[in-house]
């Protein structure tokens, strides 16, 4: 099994993958900061987890990839 390195460490960081994983957690942390104000309390990042998916994970996605698409 590969140990990490600070070689692999900064091609995951470098990832397309990895970007995309960090800029949806944010707006899942967005959502839970937003929904959590609505509530009263802190609704919990599983429930807006859940809840991100449901309501908006597919058209930040189809966002994103036009992003992507557009020349700039």
């Amino acid at each position: 099994m590969d140990h990490p390195t600070v070689e692999n460490s900064d091609l995951v960081k470098n990832s397309v993958l990895y970007r995309e994983f960090l800029a949806e957690r944010e707006e899942i942390l967005i959502h839970k900061w937003i929904e959590s104000e609505k509530a009263g309390h802190d609704i919990g990042f599983e429930r807006a987890l859940l809840d991100w998916i449901v309501k908006h994970r597919s058209a930040w996605r189809e966002n994103r990839r036009r992003d992507f698409q557009q020349p700039h």
